[in-house]
């Protein structure tokens, strides 16, 4: 016989059943004091916090959550910041605090607030890329923005390729759009987002091009469209000018393209080209070399590459302004149609500074 039979042989019934009915209280008693503490916390936790306005949490690489939460505390959003850890730890056991700018509403529970920390409900910040800018305007705009944390400030433009696995010219590469990050995001997180859209959006176009285009791979493609977004701003004209530039293109004619020339001039381009500037060589001035530009000339955005892959190719050689306000354009089969259409909208353009206050 163990030990617990012979203390059972020791004692009366009654007193086995005394012991048995204490054990059984306790039990009870203590059930009913984390039945408590639970309805304590559940209480705790559903209790409108004491901010009356909007509290702003930010937080950035290297923050704690202990230290976060501390901050709330300050700001009235809970107490008990350690218990509050300790249950969002438990909670959600794969937690991690994500950086940027949280913004807490007014008498926002414990609850929710630890809801909207695990689900990384941060405020997001915009950037918008224009159509038709360029990288470098890319970069000048990364780095004046108040949310954007900024790691390749003095890097040259080679050496952001490199840092994104590219030995390519950056010119183009990234596509121009609206993009809404934490705060917080790097300049280069940023970049390489920007670099996968168009490397991906370029591929998908390129597998789905028109046949006997005159040029061979997408890059070519690229250039093209950058030439393209720079020329015409009017959507419904983008594939007839890209079907211009592929009838030259097949015919061995020079581009003859503005934008090209002023990219080859550089930072001293001052708003005026002039007729020095289109017979002045540069690997850029499509007046006097064949075929396309080394490189884009600026960032296309998805109308004008569609535009490139499936051309409007109606044997029309040249376009030039009408002069409206809409930014159309007349387009020519002939050399001599074209001469008109210039001769119409100088006549325009001098009509409009005539006008002109």
């Amino acid at each position: 016989m163990g030990p617990t039979g012979r203390w059972f042989s020791n004692v009366s019934t009654a007193e086995a059943v005394r012991v048995l009915r204490s054990l059984l209280l306790l039990l009870l008693l203590a059930l009913a004091a984390l039945a408590a503490a639970a309805l304590w916390w559940q209480s705790v936790l559903d209790t409108p916090g004491k901010q009356s306005a909007v509290v702003e949490l930010r937080v950035v690489s290297g923050d704690s959550l202990r230290s976060a939460l501390t901050r709330l505390e300050a700001a009235e959003v809970w107490r008990q910041p350690r218990l509050i850890e300790a249950w969002l730890r438990l909670t959600y056991p794969d937690f991690i605090l994500r950086t940027g700018r949280y913004q807490i509403a007014p008498g926002a529970s414990p609850r929710e607030v630890i809801l909207q920390l695990a689900e990384g409900r941060v405020v997001l910040e915009t950037l918008t890329v224009i159509e038709g800018t360029r990288f470098a305007d890319f970069r000048r705009a990364l780095e004046s923005h108040p949310e954007v944390r900024v790691t390749l400030r003095g890097l040259s433009d080679a050496l952001v390729m490199a840092r994104l696995g590219s030995e390519l010219h950056p010119e183009g590469q990234f596509f121009p759009d609206t993009y809404r990050f934490a705060a917080g995001t790097t300049d280069l997180e940023l970049l390489r987002l920007a670099h996968q859209r168009m490397q991906r959006l370029l591929a998908e176009l390129w597998s789905n091009r028109a046949p006997d285009l005159p040029f061979g791979s997408p890059l070519e493609a690229l250039i093209l469209a950058s030439i393209v977004e720079k020329e015409s701003a009017l959507l419904s004209e983008r594939a007839r000018v890209a079907g211009v530039f592929v009838s030259r293109l097949r015919l061995d004619m020079r581009l003859q393209s503005d934008p090209t020339v002023i990219y080859g001039i550089g930072p001293s381009y001052d708003g005026n080209i002039r007729r020095r500037d289109l017979v002045t060589d540069t690997p850029y001035n499509t007046y006097t070399r064949k075929g396309l530009p080394p490189t884009p000339i600026a960032l296309p955005g998805e109308s004008a590459l569609r535009a490139v892959m499936q051309p409007l190719v109606t044997g029309e050689l040249f376009f030039v302004a009408t002069g409206d306000p809409d930014g159309s354009h007349r387009f020519s089969k002939t050399y001599a149609e074209h001469r008109l259409a210039v001769a119409q909208y100088l006549k325009a353009l001098r009509a409009a500074r005539l006008a002109a206050p």
